[in-house]
């Protein structure tokens, strides 16, 4: 992996319903979440987590979100590359000036 490159997983997380504003909670606070959100669908909660090593998202993701009270069920999505708006707000912009 480069220097600097951070791994990016989104997990999608079942939880009881009953325990959905807790477990979003304890899930935002996992060291490596950096967003939790509450969603509509077939899921409940979907986290994005940023880690430097491949060994941490093991760690955050099965040591951490899969033992917060109430989840029940967890799917995780690798992501390969990151376009954010503001990349593609970049990208649109050149030569505009």
């Amino acid at each position: 992996m480069r220097e600097g490159t951070m791994l990016t997983a989104i997990v999608h997380i079942d939880v009881d319903v009953s325990l959905i504003p807790e477990a979003a909670q304890a899930i935002a606070a996992v060291d490596g979440v950096s967003e939790a959100f509450s969603v509509t669908g077939d899921h409940d909660v979907i986290a994005i987590v940023r880690v430097d090593a491949h060994e941490d998202l093991a760690t955050v993701i099965s040591d951490h979100i899969g033992k917060v009270k109430g989840v029940t069920g967890i799917t995780t999505y690798l992501a390969f590359r990151t376009y954010s708006q503001e990349m593609l707000d970049e990208a649109f912009h050149i030569g505009l000036d």
